[in-house]
């Protein structure tokens, strides 16, 4: 990355759950996902902690998920992320609608973005304004938000699909975009920019509250290099079907740095670096209440655990090995789905 003070987009989303089994079902047999780490939540360590992402856990596509069984239903609002949306290859939402009938998934219509009159580019230099788009939207079983949206896949795209329930030419393929809701977008839009993000497009906003103004930030990267902003006044509370926090790329621990003193330059409190053993990570909750994460590249999921077994057993990080006992037995038992082919290979 050659400005440290510019991400090349999303690193992961973390969510909070129910059941654990039943999230564990949803993301990797309905969806596809591989489960890349099955570990705790390491301020909470009561609780898993699930990672989802492409085959090889690719940073721009892990989906990661805190069962919280004993919390209440949230409700999306300001101040959260409201949408978080995936990519997956032009031509296959007629396969995913299929999908979800046959899983019973809940879904809406279609919704096309960014191609009609209400879209308007920002006439920035870098050519890079949103192309028409079709967007899925759905809920996971705990009513959480997501959406998938059609995009132009490309020879060189860095993420590896998961083909053990989806077959390739339809699997998702990491992050497209988040969409924020916020009561005051100014404040947070600055945060965006010192981040190296882009205004692009503004359309107004089908499928949200009705007149809003969806404006769209770009980072640097390939995959999920989207933030959009839209303006809101909506109570909202944490809960299950809630997005907990968001992660932005900050691939080294210089990157990270310089980061963390831009942002903190604003006015704004970011933590001290944190181990989270897969990463290195700062926190720090922007002027308008999102949670927001700078998570370096390294050293990655495949470096307590081979490719091939990602996921296959509870990894604790270091500093609770000793208590896996303990651990364990306030954990609910959960199995992770494989496919009749998979199987069969044993």
């Amino acid at each position: 990355m050659t400005d440290p003070n510019t991400t090349p987009g999303i690193h992961h989303v973390t969510c909070i759950a129910g059941d654990p089994q039943r999230n564990m079902d949803f993301w990797v047999e309905t969806l596809g996902l591989r489960l890349v780490k099955r570990s705790i939540n390491q301020d909470d360590p009561g609780t898993y902690h699930f990672f989802f992402a492409d085959a090889e856990g690719t940073p721009g596509t892990s989906m990661t998920f805190f069962p919280w069984e004993g919390m209440r239903q949230g409700k999306v609002g300001s101040g959260q992320v409201s949408r978080t949306a995936f990519r997956v290859p032009e031509g296959s939402l007629d396969y995913w609608e299929d999908r979800f009938d046959e899983y019973g998934v809940d879904y809406d219509e279609r919704v096309e973005r960014f191609g009609g009159e209400s879209h308007r580019d920002s006439g920035d230099a870098s050519g890079d304004e949103p192309r028409a788009e079709t967007v899925l939207p759905f809920r996971d079983p705990d009513g959480l938000p997501v959406e998938l949206v059609a995009v132009e896949i490309p020879d060189d795209d860095p993420t590896v699909p998961w083909t053990e329930f989806v077959p390739e030419e339809h699997a998702i393929r990491g992050f497209h975009s988040v969409t924020l809701w916020l009561p005051d977008p100014e404040r947070t839009v600055e945060v965006l920019e010192t981040m190296g993000l882009e205004e692009v497009g503004t359309e107004e906003s089908p499928g949200d509250t009705p007149g809003d103004e969806r404006t769209r930030f770009a980072a640097a990267g390939p995959v999920g290099k989207y933030v959009d902003v839209l303006p809101t006044i909506q109570g909202g509370r944490q809960g299950h079907g809630t997005v907990h926090h968001v992660a932005f790329q900050t691939p080294t621990d210089e990157d990270q740095t310089a980061m963390r003193d831009a942002i903190q330059s604003l006015g704004l409190r970011p933590t001290n670096q944190i181990d989270r053993h897969w990463f290195r990570s700062v926190y720090v909750r922007e002027f308008n209440g999102v949670l927001f994460e700078l998570a370096t590249s390294g050293p990655g999921y495949t470096s307590d655990e081979p490719l091939d077994d990602l996921g296959g057993r509870l990894v604790l990080p270091g500093q609770f090995g000793d208590r896996r006992e303990e651990i364990e037995a306030g954990l609910t038992d959960v199995t992770v789905p494989r496919a009749e082919s998979a199987e069969a290979d044993d």
